[in-house]
């Protein structure tokens, strides 16, 4: 047995004696392993224990296994980490600046169930073999997901995807390239102006973080209600009420999805509704509480601002076989009145690619759009049709773009 094993299991009895929570009183905990730590380095010098290294080493080892999360704590402490991913005991990844690396960390199966559990004690929500997959937050803000067999293959499959806030505000983004000044300022006078804006893009495309940005430039005395199906936006507002699903109990009862979370929010008196990510069936009730007059922000995955239109457009079909395409397309593009489509990179750089205006008008089942600012040089620009074709659109959408700053 080595040194830091011997302590790890001096500190575990101590907790265990004294009765302390790693999470409620992790000050304690950490003093309780410097003084084991210090206390064994003595010890280890006067008899043939085995010695135990550098003491802050050593410390910080301890600390992790019995106050974090073991061996995958220091990849979380790591700031240039966007994500963890486990595929086996000797499958360990991340992801730095969006590429993959097959890190040096060997787990065995029980560690990995070990830390898993550690992990979910604090959400509350379960996995077991009638529930092989669960989401849950990390007390850092992190994003657990893990899939058990025998849904896998054969191993548990263990994803924590950290959530790195580099930019705050929008002004955040045009200091780190992600977007111009001009893009800029027409978007904070888009939310502003309350408009309806839909945030599109690939996975680790920088969705949350833009949604974070955009909701910056809300004014300070709107209340703001957000739903999601587990807490990942972290708006910098005052008067914010953050609402997450819940997934059933053991008997299969007390589920709160996510088209009940929307129909809460609107007896919640906001100001403005915002959805985390839209994947199914809540669209429609996303839908309804736009058209009645209620400002509102959401995500969804998309290749594009136009392919977010038509997925928009389809995902309230999964509602009922009552809810038709021809109820759908107005309503979207009564709703929604602007696309920001985010762009991730083969290098791993992220930045806005497309600003999309939906107009009011649907022709042929389509729904007329403009694009009013592009990337196809890598550079956001003002495009053509913009100068041309924003004439072309209803009085109504014009008062909101002179609103906004966009009409002179």
């Amino acid at each position: 047995m080595d040194a830091l094993t011997i302590v790890e299991d001096e500190v575990r009895e101590q907790i265990r004696h004294r009765g302390l929570d790693p999470a409620e009183n992790p000050r304690g905990v950490r003093e309780l392993v410097e003084a084991a730590v210090v206390e064994y380095d003595r010890r280890s010098m006067v008899t043939a224990l085995p010695l135990i290294g550098p003491v802050e080493q050593a410390v910080k080892h301890v600390v992790d296994a019995v106050a974090g999360f073991g061996e995958l704590q220091p990849l979380l402490d790591d700031a240039s980490v966007e994500e963890v991913w486990v595929n086996g005991p000797s499958a360990v990844f991340v992801a730095r600046a969006g590429r993959s690396e097959l890190t040096s960390i060997t787990l065995s199966e029980s560690r990995i169930r070990d830390l898993v559990e550690r992990m979910l004690k604090s959400s509350g929500r379960r996995l077991d073999l009638s529930s092989p997959f669960v989401d849950a937050t990390l007390p850092d803000g992190s994003r657990l997901h893990v899939v058990i067999p025998d849904i896998t293959r054969r191993h548990w499959a263990v994803n924590i995807r950290k959530f790195i806030a580099r930019a705050h505000t929008l002004d955040d983004l045009v200091r780190n390239g992600s977007l111009t000044a001009a893009a800029a300022e027409f978007l904070a006078g888009c939310v502003d102006s309350g408009m309806n804006i839909l945030v599109s893009g690939s996975t680790q495309s920088g969705k949350t973080t833009l949604l974070n940005c955009l909701s910056a430039a809300i004014g300070p005395r709107e209340r703001v209600v957000t739903v999601e199906e587990i807490f990942e936006l972290q708006l910098p507002l005052r008067d914010v009420v953050g609402l997450q699903c819940r997934q059933s109990n053991l008997e299969g009862e007390g589920e709160i999805p996510l088209r009940r979370l929307v129909k809460e929010a609107l007896r919640m008196r906001p100001d403005r509704l915002i959805v985390g990510e839209v994947r199914e069936a809540e669209s429609l009730d996303m839908l309804i509480a736009l058209n009645a007059g209620l400002p509102g922000m959401a995500t969804v995955h998309a290749n594009s601002a136009q392919d977010a239109v038509t997925k928009i457009c389809t995902l309230p079909l999964l509602a009922g076989e009552n809810i038709s395409r021809s109820f759908i397309l107005p309503t979207v593009a009564s709703c929604f009145d602007l696309v920001v489509h985010c762009v991730r990179e083969r290098d791993g750089s992220r930045h806005v690619g497309q600003i999309l205006a939906v107009g009011s008008r649907v022709e042929a089942d389509t729904i007329e759009t403009t694009m009013l600012f592009d990337a196809p040089e890598g550079e956001l620009e003002v495009t053509e049709s913009a100068v041309f074709d924003l004439p072309k659109l209803s009085p109504q959408y014009q008062i909101r773009l002179a609103r906004a700053g966009m009409l002179g």
